[in-house]
């Protein structure tokens, strides 16, 4: 997730020369940030967070260009609530991609547990570089955050991200190696995410990728709803077959995959926000709270009950 201004989002002023190695940030005492620029658009932040309190960060992200940031959590758990009410988790052995548009929210940290992340900032101009104009404008919202995409890590991608987060060294084949690793994470990430759109273009398939971006829309705007990917289809104009295959080669997930990832984000920011149990499931599109608390149990590893708990103790 994007850092406080005053945390060092990438800028100018904060530049390091190509050779000065990473750069210490401010941070929660007993914690250490540190940020690369790899080349101009790309930066690596890495970040090892002990905070003795829950604490809760303000974070911001400039306007101006957008910025795609690709979290690989390697221990811990966290989290980002934006302040038009978007939620993002993060966990180690998976990886997050959100973008972010003059952005504003909070970094969210449990009493006593560590997190150690690995985070890709790349600017707008760079995904437009790299992935294509027209992938950039499918990632960056108008405005705000736009959860994207989460999947398990990689074996390839846990290496890199390990060994960014152990080097040091500022020059030479030292300096070489880093680059290599961040970029290789980066095509990497994008891959098992399914970031970038398939090689083939024309006017059917981006046609295709418009119907699949506005059943992603559909799914966002209507989490209250008993939607079923045959209705999804249905109401984008595909088969259900084609659909299925399609969304998962635009966004690395299926649809039903999504779908219980965006009901489980939302019902974690209503239990946060004090909402009781049977309340948050119907606001995710779960009638019965049975099925909401067997849905919840299993997707994130304890109860919707135990969760409202903790939040309670922590507000």
């Amino acid at each position: 997730m994007p850092l406080d201004c005053e945390h060092a989002a990438p800028d100018t002023a904060l530049a390091a020369p190509a050779d000065a190695g990473w750069q210490r940030l401010p941070a929660l005492p007993g914690s250490t940030v540190e940020k690369l620029d790899i080349e101009p658009g790309l930066t690596v932040v890495r970040s090892s967070v002990l905070p003795r309190d829950e604490v809760r960060e303000a974070s911001t992200n400039p306007p101006g260009r957008g910025t795609l940031v690709l979290t690989v959590g390697l221990e811990g758990r966290s989290a980002f609530r934006g302040a038009r009410g978007e939620h993002l988790g993060f966990a180690a052995g998976y990886v997050t991609a959100a973008a972010f548009v003059c952005s504003a929210g909070e970094r969210c940290y449990a009493a006593g547990e560590r997190v150690v992340q690995l985070r890709l900032l790349v600017d707008e101009d760079a995904v437009a570089r790299w992935l294509g104009p027209e992938v950039c404008r499918r990632l960056m919202p108008a405005r705000g955050v736009r959860a994207l995409s989460s999947a398990r890590s990689s074996p390839g991608g846990i290496a890199h991200a390990q060994a960014l987060l152990r080097g040091a060294g500022a020059r030479g084949l030292a300096a070489l190696d880093r680059r290599i690793h961040a970029l290789s994470l980066l095509a990497e990430q994008v891959r098992v995410l399914g970031l970038s759109l398939p090689a083939a273009s024309g006017p059917s398939r981006r046609h295709e990728h418009d119907r699949l971006a506005r059943a992603r829309d559909l799914m966002h705007a209507r989490l209250d709803r008993p939607l079923t990917i045959a209705g999804l289809a249905a109401e984008v104009g595909m088969s259900e077959t084609r659909f299925k295959a399609g969304f998962r080669e635009a966004f690395g997930v299926p649809p039903g995959q999504m779908l219980l990832q965006l009901r489980m984000e939302r019902a974690k920011a209503l239990l946060d926000a004090g909402c009781q149990v049977a309340q948050a499931g119907w606001q995710v599109g779960y009638a019965h709270p049975g099925n909401f608390s067997t849905a919840f149990t299993r997707h994130v590893g304890c109860t919707p009950r135990d969760w409202l708990t903790k939040a309670a103790r922590r507000r």
